[in-house]
């Protein structure tokens, strides 16, 4: 099982989350959970004018093994608007645009989209069960 929480911020929101949402699959091959502005296709969305988020932004997937990882799909812009970290086990790292990284199995972090040119994120918490 895979759970997700996701808290959007702005400048004027510091201090505080809003937007607050939650989602889960189970660990079975080829659930997919996605983040991003089009709620027709992301279980998690977020509000429509943040430009710097793509339309689907991270996909969620789970392989044949029962293991999830994380991708930032490329969106229609050469260069990203944002920048994407992944906090885990007490470090972070970036991903690349159009990576993917592997989600530890047992293990819970974050996953934050930082917006390049202002001030708001949205921030993905996760819980991989083992």
């Amino acid at each position: 099982m895979l759970e997700l929480t996701m808290a959007s911020v702005s400048e004027a929101d510091a201090g505080a989350t809003a937007g607050m949402l939650m989602a889960e699959a189970p660990s079975r091959p080829g659930a997919v959970l996605r983040v991003g502005r089009d709620r027709n296709v992301c279980r998690l969305a977020t509000p429509d004018d943040w430009l710097f988020v793509s339309r689907t932004h991270l996909e969620f997937r789970c392989g044949p093994d029962g293991a999830w990882s994380v991708s930032w799909l490329r969106g229609s812009n050469p260069e990203p608007a944002s920048e994407v970290r992944l906090l885990s086990g007490g470090t972070a790292r970036s991903l690349a645009y159009g990576g993917a990284a592997p989600l530890p199995r047992g293990g819970s972090g974050e996953i934050v989209i930082q917006e390049r040119s202002g001030p708001r994120s949205v921030n993905v918490g996760y819980f991989h069960e083992g």
